[in-house]
């Protein structure tokens, strides 16, 4: 695809996009810059184009429009001066809430700050004074960049429209040449953007109970959120689908009374074989609250271009593969109740062997990794899950670290019935402040809380430790000490850049941490072997204090272990998979 065919399939994206999310009417005025986008909104039969000659005035006409109609109007500037004088508009619709878009053409970055021609700063150039602000990327013919353009448009035109409305600016830079070269045919789209209220009314999800009543082979990919009692909602609605809950250990899921007979714990294992991503491909994908934490069920989500993603959140958009063209924003709870009550109304399609399927992959790759892990003998990062899903209480909370240790929880930690809340800092996936987190949530949680961290993530925030000898906190610190970073070694840099990883990556500092915790009047001890850190465990769960119980692995062999039992696995699957085809 050369760049003017990969011009025009980014605009068309944007502006079938738009279009889709109900926008109707769209004001312009000339520049030369914002041509790609206005010939590819002169194509779209939805949309009706108003021209004006003066920016300031436009606005101001778009306003009108806006409010007469009740309804979200753009309004499409060249770059420069011209995106600037719709500032008074914008600050009107803001402070009188009305829903304006604000679609600003602009130069590349290469031009930005190097005295080219009618070029200004157009980055958050309204501030406060819009609701959300966005920047397309740069058209390139890559599939990504198209769908991320698409939703950009319908996650715009939606938080226009969403209470209260008001502006949204979007950011279009265009390379030239700028006359695209349009795709001949037009993309389709199987789903819709849908903007629920908090409170969502039957009438507005009555579509999406259609769409799943007649989707037999779907699954729910249920993500990271807070609420514990989704667990049997999520659960009722899965029973009624016959949809397998692929469970992110976040999402409450993993552990509690709630029905897991359709709860899959082992897809981060299970979708490592491609055969399995294959002869597994869904329908519809549902997926409930954040984007899930297992890097093998991204790519499979990816994969599964064929099937209709529906992404249900509580007010974010997070949606990084853009695969997304259902998107409902509500509370969860009381959006999953009121699908679970339309769907009871209404006949259903149910396939049991489908279902049944994924739970006998599921189950038998979950055989696998136990059977790997109770052979080890020697320091896993991974089986540190395995033994807290036995020992810890009911009411217990777990607090994973980023990096490696929220990845083996995903991994390793099974389905089981005692309540476990967990926890993560996912929102930005940081290793800052996580022991700060985790003594936080000690300080009021009731039963006894248990945080497993690496070594980078504990020096990032010794100073943390203050917080427990000051406040009298109880809580026990599982340290997994590689001394380093973990997680790179899983990444393509080992491999390419071998000469530069230890000094680049691996970044080994030699610490001894006994003496943090003595400094701030811990308890320590480092168990040679799985029995001792058993014993000490108990130990610590039992203690009124902070424990920091470290355990030492070897970066290398962990590596190493952890491709040893997701092979063991997928060889099982894969058994299993020719028995299904014989």
């Amino acid at each position: 695809m050369d760049d003017r065919e990969a011009l025009g399939a980014t605009v068309t994206a944007f502006v079938q996009s738009l279009a889709d999310a109900g926008l109707r009417h769209t004001c312009f005025a000339p520049g030369s810059r914002s041509t790609p986008l206005v010939l590819a909104l002169v194509r779209e039969p939805r949309i009706r184009l108003w021209d004006h000659l003066d920016e300031r005035a436009m606005g101001y006409f778009a306003l009108g429009l806006a409010r007469a109609l009740n309804e979200p109007v753009a309004v499409v500037t060249t770059s420069g001066t011209a995106a600037a004088n719709l500032l008074p508009a914008v600050v009107e619709a803001n402070l009188s809430l009305i829903p304006l878009l604000v679609l600003t053409a602009d130069r590349p970055p290469e031009l930005r700050d190097a005295g080219a021609p009618q070029t200004i700063d157009q980055l958050r150039l309204y501030g406060s004074h819009v609701k959300w602000f966005a920047e397309t990327p740069l058209p390139d013919g890559k599939p990504l960049t198209q769908r991320a353009a698409g939703t950009i448009a319908r996650r715009a035109v939606t938080l226009a429209r969403a209470f209260p409305p008001g502006p949204v600016h979007v950011n279009l830079p265009f390379r030239e040449p700028l006359i695209p070269l349009f795709p001949s045919t037009s993309q389709q789209r199987d789903g819709e953007t849908l903007t629920v209220s908090t409170e969502p009314e039957e009438q507005m999800l009555e579509p999406l109970a259609a769409l799943l009543a007649t989707h037999p082979r779907g699954i729910i990919v249920a993500g990271p959120q807070f609420d514990p009692a989704l667990a049997s909602v999520v659960s009722e609605l899965a029973a009624l689908l016959g949809y397998p809950i692929l469970a992110d250990p976040l999402s409450q899921l993993r552990a509690g009374p709630h029905p897991r007979d359709l709860v899959l714990d082992a897809y981060d294992a299970l979708l490592r074989e491609p055969a399995a991503v294959a002869a597994l491909a869904p329908q519809l994908v549902l997926r409930i609250g954040a984007f899930p934490t297992s890097k093998p069920l991204q790519l499979a989500l990816d994969a599964w271009a064929e099937a209709i993603h529906v992404l249900i959140t509580p007010g974010n958009w997070p949606d990084p593969l853009h695969r997304a063209t259902w998107v409902v924003h509500g509370s969860l709870r009381p959006t999953l109740d009121t699908l679970t009550k339309l769907l009871t109304q209404r006949s259903r399609h149910c396939d049991v062997t489908w279902s049944a399927q994924w739970v006998r992959l599921d189950r038998a790759t979950r055989s696998v990794l136990a059977q790997g892990l109770t052979r080890l003998d020697e320091p896993f990062e991974g089986r540190v899950f395995a033994e807290l899903a036995t020992l810890l209480p009911d009411g217990a909370a777990l607090v994973a670290g980023n990096s490696m240790p929220v990845r083996d929880l995903d991994s390793f930690f099974p389905a089981i019935e005692r309540r476990v809340l967990m926890f993560a800092n996912r929102g930005a996936n940081g290793i800052d402040g996580v022991t700060s987190t985790a003594l936080g949530i000690a300080a009021v949680h009731r039963g006894p809380t248990v945080l497993v961290t690496g070594d980078l993530s504990f020096y990032h925030d010794l100073t943390g430790l203050l917080a427990a000898q000051r406040h009298r906190l109880r809580a026990t610190i599982v340290l997994l000490n590689n001394n380093g970073g973990g997680i790179f070694s899983f990444l393509p840099q080992a491999q390419e850049v071998p000469e530069h990883f230890e000094f680049l990556f691996g970044t080994p500092h030699g610490l001894d941490f006994r003496h943090a915790t003595a400094l701030f009047g811990l308890e320590y001890c480092q168990p040679p072997n799985w029995s001792s850190f058993l014993a000490a465990l108990r130990t610590s769960l039992d203690s009124d204090h902070v424990t920091v119980i470290e355990l030492r692995t070897d970066r290398q062999r962990n590596w190493q272990l952890h491709h040893e039992l997701w092979s063991e696995a997928r060889a099982v699957v894969r058994a299993l998979l020719a028995e299904d085809t014989q």
